[in-house]
């Protein structure tokens, strides 16, 4: 590691994820703001790719969020399989279509508090639905971000989510706030990995902190 301040070492990274990612994106698939809003929720504990595997399936055979609030717990569970804790994950999925409609005219509100309050809906996900179908300014702390953050050392190794998020968001400019979010997930996703990461090819390698 070098001498650098953190200010140095953050504009370091970020030179480095706009080369990397100048144009990030959400890797989950959806074509509606709800199928995003039940996407995330289904994301927790595994990968973006398995969830676009089994929402493609469930997509096409409920088209429209009056369909699928219309199905039971147990054919949606039997779809959601793949991504395990499908149980629950189905029960989340059918309230959240029934609320949308009865609540929210079948949209999904713009407000973060609204959010959190639907099933299975928490920061992180509200901060990610937010930032992509309303360019919200926000940093959702996922397992990558947490990590990255960690390793370079903008964190704490004992700081939680939330102070992460909180730290993250007083060393990026706020109008890059979502940005910076998908560029520091595709990061963690595909180079600064849990395991093995590639440090080899890795141009900032010297001001991180993984051994």
């Amino acid at each position: 590691m070098t001498g650098l301040t953190k200010k140095n070492r953050v504009c370091l990274f970020e030179a480095y994820l706009d080369e990397l990612f100048e144009n990030p994106k959400c890797e989950l698939y959806y074509e509606k703001d709800y199928q995003l809003l039940i996407a995330v929720v289904l994301s927790a504990q595994t990968t973006d790719k398995r969830v676009n595997q089994v929402t493609r399936i469930l997509w096409k055979k409920y088209p429209s969020l009056d369909s699928l609030s219309q199905a039971s717990i147990d054919e949606i569970a039997s779809i959601l399989v793949p991504i395990g804790t499908y149980q629950k994950k189905a029960v989340f999925v059918s309230k959240i279509a029934k609320v949308l409609l009865t609540n929210f005219g079948g949209k999904v509100p713009n407000d973060p508090m609204l959010l959190q309050a639907l099933p299975g809906v928490g920061r992180k996900t509200s901060n990610v639905v937010l930032s992509n179908l309303f360019d919200y300014p926000a940093i959702a702390v996922d397992t990558h971000v947490e990590r990255v953050s960690k390793r370079l050392r903008f964190v704490l190794l004992k700081d939680d989510v939330l102070t992460i998020e909180k730290k993250l968001e007083k060393l990026y400019d706020r109008s890059v706030w979502a940005k910076r979010h998908h560029q520091m997930v595709l990061f963690g996703r595909y180079h600064c990995k849990a395991i093995k990461p590639d440090c080899e090819h890795c141009k900032i390698r010297n001001i991180c902190s993984f051994k």
